[in-house]
Parts: C-alpha cells; sequence; structure tokens
C-alpha cells in the first residue's frame, strides 16, 4: 500500500509540476521576471529561500546587491517578488492598492488551521472589510483609542509594580500587560494579576503557533496544495494531525472569550467591551455577522498584542545597551514632569526626546521585519518587470529602517536622530514602514503606539535599566534577535532597579492609585464545568 500511494503521490506531483511549468512558459512570453537567481528544475528556487533559524530580511538584502531593488524567485511555480526599496513598496502596495491588498493562500495556516478567519490572514474581500469597519470604530482614530488611556495607564502601572517586585521576569510581565490591555478591550476579560491567566496563555500558544504556521513554505501542503486531497493514513501527512489540532486551538481561544462575554451579559455582570457593543447595538443576530464580530474581536488581539510585545522587550535591550541615551531621556522627564508623578499620554507633545526613543525603538528593531507577504490580484508591471497574478511580494521593512541613505548610522541607537534641533532635519519617521502598507496597515497601530510610549515613559521615568552587573557603562554587542514574522530579541538579563528610594515609593504607590481586581479567570473555569 505505501509502494502504490508513494507512486500516487510521485504522479500527481509531476502532472502538477507540469502544469505549472507550462504556466510559466506562457508568461515568459511578456516582460522578464523581475530578476533573481537561476532555479532548477521543477524546484525553481528552493534551495535559495532562507534556512530556518536565518533573519529572513537580512538574507534577502542580498538581493539587493545581486539584482537590484526588485528582484524575484520561484518555488514549485509560484513567483515570490522582493521588494527592497521603500518606494517601490509604496507605489504597489499603496498608489496600486486595488491589485496588490490580498494576501496569498498559504494553505496550510489559512485554511487548515483557520488563520483566514482573522484580518491579518483574511484575503482582501467583503468579510475583510467589514472586520476592519469594525475595528475602526474602536480603534480606528486617536480619539477612538484616548478612550482606553486609563485602561492602559492601570495596566502599565501593574506591570512596574511586576518589575520592582521581579525583575527578571521582564517578558513575562510585558505579556501579561500586553494581554491585559488588548483583552479588557476586546471582551471586557479581567486578567488574572499575580499568576499565569488561562486566556492569555491560551492567546499566547496560539500565536506562537501562528507564527510557525504562517512562514511561507514550511509545510510540504503550501508547495502542493494537491496533497490536502490524500487520506490520512499515506505517508507524508502527519501535517494534517497538526492542521486540526492546531485549528481546535484556534476555535478554542476564539469562542471562549465570545462565550464568555454572552455569558456576563447574560449575566447583568459585564464589563463594557468591544464585542458587547457590537451584540448591543443588534448586529450578533446574522449567522455570518455574529461570526464576523468574533473573528474580529480575536483579531483586535492578534493585530497588535505580540508586536507589542516585541517593540517592549526591544526598548529594554536598548537602554541595557545604551545608557547614555537613557540618561537624557531621564533628564527630559525629571525636567518637564518632575519627580512627583509619572508621564502620561498627554504629556507625549512636551517629551520630544523620549517620543524620538519610541520612534528609534520601531525603527532599530521593526516587529515584522518583512512583513506578512502581500498578492497580487492582477497581471501587472512594475519597474518594467512582470509581476504575474497570484505572486506573493514581501516589502523588507527591516532595510527600509536600516538604509544608511535614510538613516545614517543605522545600527546604532540615536533618538536624536528624529529631532528637529540646531536647523537638522528630522529622519523619516519609521511609523510609515513598521505597521504596513495601503489598505494592509495594521489596525491595531494606534493603540499599541499609545502602549509603547506610556510604557517607555513610566519604565524611564522610574526605573535604572542596565547590563546584568549593574554598572552604567555596560559592555557593547551586538543585538541578536529571533527570526519570524514578528521578531522577538533573544532573551537577555538586564538588572533592573528603582531610580532611588523616591521612585520606589511611587511605583508601590500605584498600587493604592490602581488597585489589583479580581480576575476573570474564575468565571471561565466555571463556564467549563
Amino acid at each position: 500500500m505505501a509502494l502504490n500511494a508513494s507512486s500516487l503521490v510521485l504522479g500527481l506531483s509531476i502532472a502538477y509540476l507540469a502544469a505549472t511549468l507550462l504556466r510559466n512558459q506562457l508568461n515568459k512570453a511578456r516582460q522578464p521576471l523581475p530578476p533573481g537567481p537561476k532555479g532548477l528544475p521543477l524546484i525553481g528556487n528552493l534551495n535559495d529561500l532562507p534556512k530556518p533559524g536565518a533573519l529572513e530580511a537580512q538574507h534577502w538584502l542580498e538581493h539587493k546587491k545581486l539584482y537590484g531593488p526588485i528582484s524575484s524567485v520561484t518555488v514549485f511555480g509560484q513567483s515570490i517578488i522582493i521588494i527592497n526599496d521603500a518606494q517601490i513598496a509604496f507605489e504597489l502596495f499603496e498608489t496600486r492598492s486595488a491589485k496588490y491588498s490580498s494576501r496569498p493562500k498559504q494553505l496550510f495556516a489559512s485554511e487548515l488551521v483557520g488563520w483566514e478567519n482573522t484580518i491579518g490572514m483574511s484575503p482582501y474581500n467583503k468579510r475583510f472589510r467589514a472586520m476592519r469597519k469594525n475595528l475602526a470604530r474602536v480603534i480606528g482614530s486617536s480619539s477612538a483609542v484616548a478612550q482606553f488611556g486609563d485602561l492602559q495607564a492601570a495596566e502599565v502601572g501593574h506591570f512596574l509594580l511586576h518589575v520592582l517586585r521581579d525583575p527578571e521576569n521582564l517578558l513575562d510581565h510585558i505579556r501579561k500587560a500586553v494581554g491585559a490591555i488588548v483583552l479588557k478591550i476586546a471582551y471586557g476579560y479581567t486578567a488574572e494579576p499575580h499568576r499565569d491567566d488561562v486566556l492569555i496563555t491560551m492567546v499566547g500558544d496560539a500565536m506562537d503557533k501562528f507564527a510557525r504556521a504562517a512562514v511561507p513554505g514550511a509545510f510540504i501542503v503550501d508547495l502542493f496544495p494537491f496533497l490536502n486531497g490524500l487520506p490520512d493514513w499515506m505517508p507524508g501527512t502527519s501535517w494534517k494531525k497538526t492542521a486540526r489540532q492546531w485549528g481546535s486551538e484556534l476555535m478554542s481561544v476564539t469562542d471562549v472569550p465570545y462565550t464568555f462575554v454572552k455569558h456576563q451579559m447574560a449575566q447583568g455582570s459585564y464589563h463594557p467591551s468591544f464585542l458587547s457593543r457590537l451584540i448591543e447595538a443588534g448586529e450578533d443576530s446574522d449567522p455570518e455577522i455574529n461570526d464576523i464580530n468574533k473573528w474580529s474581536a480575536m483579531s483586535l488581539y492578534s493585530a497588535g498584542a505580540d508586536t507589542t510585545v516585541s517593540a517592549i522587550a526591544t526598548f529594554y535591550l536598548a537602554m541595557k545597551m545604551y545608557p547614555e541615551v537613557q540618561k537624557r531621556a531621564q533628564e527630559e522627564i525629571d525636567r518637564v514632569i518632575g519627580n512627583g508623578r509619572l508621564p502620561t499620554i498627554a504629556d507625549r507633545d512636551y517629551l520630544p526626546y523620549v517620543n524620538a526613543v519610541v520612534k528609534e525603538t520601531l525603527r532599530w528593531h521593526p516587529v515584522a521585519p518583512m512583513g506578512l507577504p502581500h498578492q497580487s490580484t492582477e497581471d501587472d508591471i512594475c519597474e518594467g518587470y512582470f509581476i504575474p497574478k497570484g505572486s506573493m511580494l514581501f516589502a523588507n521593512v527591516w532595510h527600509f529602517t536600516h538604509d544608511p541613505e535614510r538613516h545614517p548610522e543605522p545600527e546604532a541607537f540615536k533618538p536624536e536622530r528624529f529631532l528637529a534641533v540646531d536647523g537638522q532635519v528630522p529622519e523619516p519617521d519609521p511609523h510609515r514602514f513598521v505597521f504596513g502598507f495601503g489598505r494592509r496597515v495594521c489596525p491595531g497601530s494606534l493603540l499599541a503606539d499609545n502602549t509603547l510610549f506610556l510604557t517607555v515613559a513610566q519604565s524611564l521615568a522610574v526605573f535604572s535599566m542596565n547590563g546584568p552587573s549593574g554598572t552604567e557603562k555596560p559592555p557593547q554587542h551586538k543585538p541578536e534577535f529571533l527570526a519570524g514574522i514578528v521578531s522577538h530579541p533573544l532573551p537577555f538579563r538586564n538588572a533592573i532597579k528603582p531610580r532611588s528610594s523616591h521612585h520606589e515609593i511611587l511605583i508601590k504607590s500605584l498600587e493604592d492609585v490602581y488597585p489589583w481586581q479580581q480576575s476573570d479567570g474564575e468565571v471561565l473555569e466555571n463556564m467549563s464545568r
């Protein structure tokens, strides 16, 4: 049976590749594809893809040196276009957004696991626009996100308390703070304040698996979609079991908080939230609308939580490496705010250097170095090259923020590059690149940016963040980051302590200003019984 199955797979593979090669030959009758390395028969440029663990942005930057600002590879007939020029990215993804706003169908992550139901992986269609409209109501403008200022202040205050008491587990505290903010906004859910929260853990696990599933070509079914029709007992189809398991977990992390909101509303004990407002507005009766609303709420979390965690961790890494930046920012806070209170969102315009630290954090290591891929929905021509319908396009955001022509000394953390002082023209604001392009700009960008600013400003106000030894000038090492759709710093140690006894008292006073609330985790546990 195994021999017959293998023969069937081989035969189908040859037929599939033959059809793909024929289509590519027809395309060659037009303008050429963007330049790139010569591929091998059948597999194309499979061996030219980044190796596991390699930083994708740096890998694809080599293409600019060899082939110019726009290049391509072809893997099993799939055209992949690499854009290493910011102006070309803007031209395609913004000026020509009607042709480049969809997402490629990565069969494993999108359809089999179910991430196509979220706004990030959805094709550009009616459902996508409905989810985008839902999110725009809540977090689509500065005035809309302003309503969450008190909530953000409370959770950042709790974050400072956690770091004061347990500085060694910085990343856990970042995840908890960001998760608590988004879950409260999306579902009115209060996270567990002093131990692991069941919902934050569930969503975190789902996002970690998304980062693995969404890497193009990570699963063989993305390269050979017809394999999805093979029975589960055939050799080499273990990915089917993985997809079912991950899909079930994704459904749980979407359904559980939705059911929580419905339960709390029925009990009359709910906290107003994004989802409860949709339900109250009577937009929950139609099954299709109900499904869109449910996934819109899940998208609110997935659209910004993991990227915000990465940005805050990157800030703490930068402060460890650049104490002179930390000192200058603290001097500005002391001069403008004093030491009797913490900075707020309302102080942002009066703290230009601290605001520049936020921009430099996003520039120094953009949270999504290659972003999510776009897909062309029509044949097109760019720079004299043919881009076939169905191409997968990546913009090298990391290069856009590290191009020495745009940002001199790109490897250095220099917030002053964004200040208009002494006749200096500020460098381009990285916000233009790091949250996506055109109709695919991250819908949670404004909320994430406010959370980042508040965490940066308040951390600088009260903490000294130095190297493991606590020295003023820690040794300089090249920062290291993990590969992936969302890139996080490698684990690092940072000696975090209050700047003074007065600052320690200020942090501790937050417990009275923002009392710990009873978690809703027990409600979830009771609901599952």
